[in-house]
C-alpha cells in the first residue's frame, strides 16, 4: 500500500482531537485524578448524539478507517502515542472525509483516567498491542489490573471489550486479569472471517500475521447491565 501524502494540518484539524500540554508534554503521569480538566463531550466532538467506540493504539489506522467507512452511524475515537501515525491516520481519514472519526495522540490510560466519562462508550478495542516482556519495559505494558478498571469505567451497561494479540502467552495472561474483574462477562470468541480484499483486515499487523499462517487470539467480554 502506498503511504498516503500527508495533507496539510489545517485539513487534518477537524480529524484531531489535542490533549491538555501537560498530558502532551509527558507531565499528566504525575497529575492526580483529582486534577481539574474538560472531559470529553461526545455529542459536541461529533456533532451528533451516535454511539462512542474506542480504538487503543490505532498504528496506520486501517479499523478507524474502514469501521467508519462501513458503521456512519457510529462514532470512532482513536487514541495512539506515536505522533507520527497519528497523522498517517488522520490523513487516510481526512482524505475519506469521515466526520465520524476523530483521533488522539496520547496515553490511552490518562485518557481513560482524566477525559473519558465514565459509562460513555460503547465499546473499545484493543489489536495487538506490545507485550513489553524485558523487565526494564514493564511499565509500558497496557494491560494491568488497574487498566482493566479504567476499560470498565469508560464503558456503558453491556459495553464490549474486544482484545487481539498474536501472542499466546500474553492473551492468556489478560484473559486472567479479565476474568478477575465481576463486572465483565466473556462472550464466545469470535471467529475471523475470510478477507474479501487486501484490506478487509482489522489492522494491518493482522494482514501480516494471517498471510504468514500466523495463530491469533481474539475474546470479547461485555460489561454487566446495571
Amino acid at each position: 500500500m502506498r503511504k498516503p501524502r500527508r495533507l496539510p494540518m489545517e485539513e487534518l484539524d477537524p480529524y484531531i482531537w489535542s490533549l491538555p500540554a501537560e498530558y502532551q508534554s509527558g507531565w499528566g503521569e504525575r497529575l492526580p485524578s483529582e486534577t481539574k480538566h474538560e472531559t470529553i463531550d461526545w455529542s459536541e466532538l461529533f456533532g451528533n448524539p451516535n454511539p462512542v467506540e474506542i480504538e487503543v493504539g490505532f498504528g496506520k489506522g486501517l479499523f478507524l478507517v474502514s469501521s467508519g467507512v462501513a458503521r456512519p452511524d457510529t462514532n470512532f475515537f482513536g487514541v495512539e502515542i506515536i505522533r507520527k501515525y497519528q497523522l498517517y491516520a488522520a490523513t487516510r481519514i481526512a482524505q475519506r472525509n469521515l466526520p465520524n472519526v476523530k483521533t488522539c495522540c496520547g496515553d490511552a490510560k490518562l485518557l481513560l483516567r482524566d477525559f473519558v466519562v465514565p459509562a460513555s462508550v460503547q465499546a473499545i478495542h484493543i489489536f495487538f498491542p506490545d507485550p513489553w516482556w524485558k523487565a526494564r519495559h514493564k511499565k509500558r505494558t497496557l494491560f494491568t489490573s488497574e487498566f482493566t478498571n479504567l476499560i470498565i469505567k469508560a464503558l456503558s451497561p453491556n459495553g464490549l471489550l474486544h482484545f487481539v494479540t498474536d501472542v499466546e502467552d500474553y492473551y492468556v495472561m489478560v484473559s486472567g486479569i479479565l476474568r478477575e474483574a465481576p463486572e465483565l462477562m466473556e462472550l464466545a470468541k469470535p471467529e475471523a472471517s475470510e478477507p474479501s480484499h487486501d484490506m478487509d483486515y482489522l489492522t494491518n499487523f493482522e494482514r501480516k500475521f494471517r498471510k504468514e499462517g500466523r495463530p491469533i487470539y481474539r475474546s470479547h467480554h461485555q460489561k454487566c447491565g446495571q
